[in-house]
């Protein structure tokens, strides 16, 4: 990944979170929770790097079952677990996803994002957002946090870290970013894993 297009899309998510400002956007900041500072870290992790990306089936807004091993052979996957819906950050980074969809598009990447929040929450805080995200949002909520505890990324009060888990097309772990839950993981850094997943 050329640094300079790593730039220009972290340029463009900056101009607009400066400038599209759109009334549902207004709404949702209106009614998110702050959980103020949080423990940055606070589980195990029981995958690593070269290991099978452990599958699993989950409900999807949109009404469909996603499981992991329907990629298989076909795409690059990149999970994105978030804390909590109607929280700060987590309302900031998935829209950002949205502005630098191409990223993953040039690695033929399709993007997870799994909350142990139920359906019903899921659906509420994504219509919030002002913009169709553009991948599945998945809920982990029952078994609660079940494939947050396969990975090893469930907190101790029962919400998952703010973690990126990235596979490639033979279904094996090629990165895991596990980040500050405090703090939106980079772009950098998830373009920097996402070239691991085509190497050149």
């Amino acid at each position: 990944m050329k640094r300079w297009t790593i730039r220009a899309v972290f340029g463009m998510m900056v101009w607009a979170g400066a400038f599209a400002v759109p009334t549902g956007a207004q709404t949702l900041k209106e009614m998110l929770y702050d959980p103020g500072f949080l423990k940055p870290i606070d589980s195990t992790l029981k995958v690593a790097k070269g290991q099978a990306a452990p599958d699993f089936t989950l409900p999807a807004i949109s009404g469909e079952k996603i499981r992991l091993s329907q990629y298989r052979g076909e795409k690059n996957v990149v999970i994105s677990f978030v804390p909590a819906a109607f929280t700060p950050v987590c309302s900031d980074q998935w829209p950002g996803y949205n502005i630098a969809r191409g990223l993953f598009e040039q690695h033929n990447a399709i993007l997870l994002g799994i909350s142990v929040d139920s359906i019903p929450a899921l659906y509420a805080w994504t219509r919030q957002m002002g913009s169709e995200l553009w991948f599945p949002v998945l809920s982990d909520f029952w078994p609660h946090g079940e494939v947050a505890s396969k990975y090893g990324v469930l907190r101790s009060d029962g919400v998952s870290e703010r973690a990126l888990i990235f596979i490639d097309k033979k279904g094996v772990i090629r990165d895991i970013l596990v980040a500050d839950i405090n703090q939106r993981p980079s772009l950098e850094s998830c373009a920097i894993a996402l070239d691991k997943l085509d190497p050149k």
